[in-house]
């Protein structure tokens, strides 16, 4: 009469660390920063024929500090610059950014002064999405890529910021 026989098939076991990061992974929270035209097809991506509610990140967030997932969709200017580094300073850890489209990527065609040339510049891109304007399937891939490594990240970095050793 053992464990398995008194549990039946019904029973599971496996680390806090993954249920944390399957959690993560399938429950984005996102914060839609559209500045430019690239907007348009970030709302297609949330319409019903490609449906971004069954990838766990269906409602946008319009205050940062609700938010885990920054979305930056278009050009940013040298003047929007701080209200995007303080958008991205006021989200919950842990957070993560994607940027969309060439012109929030590297500056796209506004090779001047007043754009910023990519806003890896400015804070820190989890995934780039290319073209002008992406294609909402490119939009979903850019998605799985991320869950896909927020899925492979570890909820503890070491032992000694967690309070224990080894």
């Amino acid at each position: 009469m053992g464990l398995e026989t008194a549990l039946g098939q019904n029973f599971f076991t496996t680390k806090l660390s993954e249920v944390i990061a399957w959690s993560r992974k399938w429950s984005l929270f996102q914060y839609p920063f559209v500045t430019a035209c690239c907007g348009m097809e970030y709302m297609s991506v949330m319409c019903a024929q490609y449906d971004l509610a069954r990838f766990g990140a269906e409602i946008p967030r319009f205050s940062p500090r609700q938010a885990d997932l920054l979305w930056v969709v278009g050009t940013i200017s040298h003047k929007q610059a701080p209200i995007l580094r303080r958008v991205y300073d006021q989200m919950t850890e842990p957070k993560w950014v994607i940027s969309f489209g060439v012109c929030a990527s590297s500056g796209g065609f506004y090779d001047n002064y007043a754009t910023v040339q990519g806003i890896d510049n400015i804070i820190p891109v989890d995934v780039f999405i290319t073209g002008c304007p992406p294609r909402p399937e490119a939009v979903l891939d850019a998605l799985i890529m991320l869950q896909h490594k927020i899925g492979r990240e570890s909820i503890f970095t070491s032992p000694a910021d967690v309070g224990y050793e080894e």
